[in-house]
């Protein structure tokens, strides 16, 4: 009745009793050939002596024991090889257990590490990324490009030119050549601009045209 609430053993469980039952069948049966081997030692014995005396009859009937014993023994060299083979099974499936435990192990960390990775969602946020990374670089070029040309104009060389002698002159350097030559207007501090300064509202028209 206890039985009925005892937890059935696992395949693992299973494997190890069978090895152990395998043990002591294969130990009994060497057991029972030594005392078979015995025997036999003693007919021969009781066989040899009867032969001595010249009781034919009952070394025959030894004879026929004798024979009957060492098929006995024979048989138990038999049964051990099936033993033996039957262990080597048992080991065999024993390691089988393990792989597969050890598969299914494996099988389940990678759907677990597919699971949090989601391969598919990482590639299509790369994507993304790339194509954003994308249109922000060509959006970077063109407001660069369109302030370039908003504030290039020209005669800026010749305000480049005006720097410089503004530079000189506040050092003290006279200049000959053609940094003498250079035009000489209304002298002002460094970086000042002898043209219209570009105000916040070109730039924002210009930004707006990027937009549309």
């Amino acid at each position: 009745m206890f039985n009925l609430f005892k937890k059935a053993p696992t395949v693992k469980e299973q494997q190890r009793d069978n090895d152990r039952a395998l043990r002591k069948v294969g130990r009994d049966v060497e057991r029972d050939r030594r005392e078979l081997e015995r025997e036999e030692k003693k007919l021969e014995m009781e066989i040899k002596k009867m032969a001595k005396e010249g009781n034919k009859e009952g070394c025959t009937i030894l004879a026929k024991q004798l024979i009957q014993l060492r098929k006995q023994k024979t048989r138990t060299y038999a049964v051990n090889s099936k033993i033996s083979g039957i262990a080597a099974q048992n080991k065999t499936m024993g390691a089988n257990i393990k792989l597969a435990d050890a598969m299914s192990t494996t099988a389940k960390t990678m759907g677990q590490m597919n699971a949090l990775l989601k391969p598919e969602k990482i590639a299509a946020d790369t994507k993304a990324f790339s194509q954003q990374m994308m249109k922000l670089d060509m959006t970077d070029e063109m407001i660069n490009d369109t302030l370039d040309d908003m504030l290039t104009e020209s005669g800026d060389e010749e305000e480049g030119d005006l720097i410089v002698q503004q530079v000189l002159d506040e050092i003290g350097i006279e200049t000959s050549g053609k940094l003498a030559a250079a035009p000489g207007p209304v002298r002002g501090k460094l970086g000042e601009s002898s043209r219209a300064a570009v105000t916040d509202d070109d730039i924002e028209a210009q930004l707006a045209k990027l937009k549309s």
